[in-house]
């Protein structure tokens, strides 16, 4: 598929003001200025406590099959959120939708119904500077992340850029969604049904470090050797919540935010 014209951005959708960030001061170990090299490494580093500093969530849907008949009805869908909480807003939230669960706790149906798919999210939960717990997706080694990952045929990574990593500053809409990966049959689904619900959609075949084609990054680590990698930008994620912090966003989805779910989710049933 070509590259879309990365001023094809289609809907304008009233900006959410950003709240200011509550910093708290907290005795801490001195903390590196490099991201860490990968999640084992943060894990091991003493300077970062679980559940104070980060966190991780998944969910592993049970599956069984004792019958002699064909048995390939298995949870085969994955979505990821790698860089969650405070690290690239909004993106913990997403990955619950799509996965079918109101991030404000419960079930997510929506337009597809009660269909469920795993899912697996690193977060930072710092009240500042969580851009510092960043790993990169090609170094992503969480044990449970891999396996999850391993064992599915389509797998959707979430992430938050700004319009200048995505090289939309210039547009007059800077608010789109990137579509990367390797997996272009529902790459070139997702882009298709955005531009057609309205949302700013662009191929991220023209943005190398955000095209999410590499063979080690953890979304094209699946069964396939092939997922897709959403690149939201700022002023995108922003519109979707009325409170833009970790605290508000869950209860304060916009119908942008809805929208966007609603139509990942029906690409991803059909």
């Amino acid at each position: 598929m070509s590259t879309l014209s990365r001023r094809r951005v289609l809907a304008a959708f009233g900006a959410a003001a950003m709240p200011p960030v509550v910093i708290t001061a907290a005795a801490r170990p001195a903390r590196a200025a490099a991201e860490p090299p990968s999640n084992t490494a943060l894990y091991a580093d003493p300077a970062y406590t679980e559940g104070v500093d980060y966190a991780r969530r998944f969910r592993r849907h049970a599956a069984l099959d004792d019958s002699d008949g064909p048995g390939d009805a298995f949870p085969d869908t994955v979505i990821v959120a790698l860089h969650g909480g405070g690290i690239e807003p909004g993106t913990s939230e997403l990955c619950l939708a799509i996965a079918g669960y109101h991030p404000a706790g419960g079930p997510y149906g929506g337009t597809t119904g009660g269909t469920v798919y795993d899912y697996w999210m690193f977060e930072g939960i710092m009240p500042k500077d969580n851009g510092k717990l960043h790993i990169t997706s090609i170094h992503c080694d969480d044990p449970v992340a891999l396996a999850t990952v391993a064992g599915s045929r389509r797998t959707v990574s979430l992430h938050g850029c700004s319009p200048e990593e995505a090289g939309v500053e210039d547009d007059d809409e800077p608010a789109a969604v990137l579509v990367g990966g390797r997996d272009s049959t529902l790459k070139a689904a997702l882009i298709e049904a955005y531009l057609a619900g309205g949302i700013g959609a662009l191929d991220a075949a023209g943005v190398p470090d955000l095209n999410g084609d590499q063979p080690l990054n953890i979304v094209n680590r699946n069964l396939t050797g092939a997922g897709v990698q959403l690149e939201m930008t700022t002023p995108l994620r922003e519109r979707m919540f009325g409170t833009h912090t970790r605290a508000g966003r869950k209860s304060t989805t916009k119908p942008l935010f809805w929208k966007f779910a609603d139509v990942t989710r029906l690409v991803l049933a059909g």
